[in-house]
């Protein structure tokens, strides 16, 4: 087989480019290691999944129809309700006639001669002028490294291969290992359900009150009515790509009563705006600090236990640095009877045994165990396929030392291949479906160019790709995230480089940038073009 695009990837960013491409006249193949479209929402079913942007801005804005026609029946939208989502927009704009499912991309290989892609799944290769990856930046889960993991002899799930059927963990003794987003979405479901359940944690978490509720019909109207608007100001001024209500005050400066006041009102309202109280709190470490203590003061007025409060408190980052998460009744959680904490910190696991799981104080008997262990981000999904361009070098050798990239969007030395909200691109620091969208529309309009000017092949500079990856680098250590060990510096990955992996310069200000290349004629690519054809 052989066509203008392969796609790798059916989620939210697979579905739109397959869209895109489309309206190009290209002919377009999709390959999806799932059963059907949904991305990230299709694998993680696990129970209390749901996204923390709010439903009436994670969601496309392309196309005016879709946006009036869908409802959403909840504030933050839980994970069936945008997999029915996902589903509906393939059927609307009959997409999945250019997907195969069920089908996982092992190799892309560049051919210099022909200067084309050769895409290698088990069903067979194709050969393609334009690769686009599409397979996301929270897709590849991680498996804990524990001793005897794999001897248990009860049923063990990870939160991002959850069974499509789900699971009853009536009357069982269950563990769930990880604190993060996942786990604190499942862990207050679960409890509800479990005889008892044991929670082992490594590292607290810094989580607010989603303060999740029924859409409101107003609020839907208002979005409705407004979105051209709406979705033109978040474009123009929004850095993490979602309206929010950004501070013009400092916290530094601003008297410690009425920061109070501020952090007590948005809290109470929910929701990640609470780290927009002040617009210091990413860059001044003692602004920080004042955000830390209040949430810190929450937990202790939340969990009754002190010592359970004591070991829920992040003492060790900023926060915001790691993934802020969002909750609904997560610290109250650890009130029940049938809740316990362990603290790796103070307790660590020595080994998974077939019963349960030993620390070193002791096993914890378990009918059942969870993993909550997160994933290796933005890089994973990419480097788990052997991606090869000029020369037969590969991209994992060429990330050796950490992903470099021009714009998040392509790689030196790998013509033609594209990567949505690749490593150096806002990606997982805003509303995703806005970063692809943008990303999307940016590739589309780079092909018809290409098209248009007879070119042959495309790729990053690379000294245009070394000044954007010091750039990158340079906004980060501008704030507080590299004082964390977070996921977004690849640290919950052994051995992988510690570089921090998207942009943090705002999606605001990344568009524009890339905005200004194209029109600069592509600057900071080398643009090859084509052989003419001679009579």
């Amino acid at each position: 087989m052989s066509v203008d695009v392969v796609i790798v990837g059916a989620g939210f960013a697979g579905m739109y480019a397959l869209h895109r491409m489309r309206q190009a006249g290209l002919s377009v193949r999709v390959f999806e290691a799932g059963d059907d479209v949904g991305g990230t929402w299709y694998w993680n079913r696990y129970p209390g999944a749901r996204c923390d942007v709010e439903s009436m801005q994670y969601s496309y804005s392309f196309d005016d129809g879709l946006q009036q026609d869908w409802s959403w029946t909840e504030h933050y939208a839980a994970q069936p309700e945008i997999l029915r989502y996902a589903g509906h927009v393939a059927d609307r704009f009959d997409l999945r006639r250019d997907i195969t499912f069920g089908t996982r991309v092992t190799a892309a290989h560049f051919d210099d001669a022909t200067r084309r892609w050769t895409v290698r799944t088990a069903a067979g290769d194709v050969e393609t002028r334009f690769c686009i990856m599409a397979s996301g930046a929270l897709s590849a889960a991680r498996l804990p490294n524990i001793p005897g993991i794999e001897s248990f002899a009860g049923p063990a799930y990870h939160t991002a291969d959850w069974p499509r059927d789900g699971v009853d963990f009536s009357g069982k003794r269950v563990g769930v290992i990880g604190t993060g987003s996942s786990a604190i979405q499942l862990i207050p479901v679960v409890a509800e359900q479990a005889a008892s359940l044991t929670v082992f944690q490594r590292t607290p978490n810094y989580s607010l009150p989603a303060r999740n509720a029924p859409m409101k019909p107003e609020h839907e109207t208002h979005w409705k009515q407004n979105y051209p608007a709406l979705r033109q100001r978040v474009r123009e001024e929004m850095r993490s790509g979602t309206l929010y209500e950004y501070s013009p005050r400092t916290a530094r400066e601003t008297e410690a009563a009425h920061r109070d006041e501020e952090y007590e009102a948005r809290w109470n309202r929910g929701g990640i705006n609470f780290m927009h109280s002040f617009n210091d709190l990413m860059v001044d470490a003692d602004a920080n600090h004042t955000a830390a203590e209040f949430v810190r003061a929450k937990i202790k007025a939340t969990v009754r236990d002190p010592k359970v409060a004591a070991a829920l408190c992040p003492t060790d980052y900023p926060i915001g640095t790691k993934r802020i998460c969002l909750d609904s009744n997560y610290f109250e959680t650890f009130n029940r009877d049938n809740v316990t904490l362990v603290d790796l910190r103070a307790t660590p696991i020595e080994a998974v045994t077939p019963t349960g799981v030993r620390t070193s104080e002791g096993e914890h008997p378990l009918d059942a165990l969870v993993l909550a262990t997160g994933f290796d981000a933005v890089t994973g999904a990419l480097l788990a396929i052997d991606i090869r361009g000029r020369d037969g070098i590969s991209l994992r050798d060429r990330w050796g030392e950490g992903p470099r990239s021009y714009l998040g969007l392509m790689v030196s030395g790998f013509p033609n291949l594209f990567t949505i909200t690749g490593p150096g691109s806002p990606s997982v620091l805003s509303n995703v479906i806005h970063a692809i969208e943008q990303h999307v529309d940016w590739i589309s309009d780079c092909i018809a160019h290409l098209d248009a000017e007879n070119v042959a092949t495309m790729e990053a500079d690379r000294d245009a790709e070394d000044r954007w990856v010091d750039h990158v680098r340079e906004v980060a250590n501008g704030t507080l995230y590299p004082a964390a060990a977070s996921w977004y510096m690849g640290a919950n990955i052994p051995g992988k480089p510690r570089v921090f992996l998207p942009y943090i310069g705002g999606m605001n200000a990344y568009r524009k940038i890339c905005e200004g290349i194209a029109a600069r004629g592509y600057e900071g690519f080398v643009l090859t073009t084509k052989e003419p054809h001679h009579a």
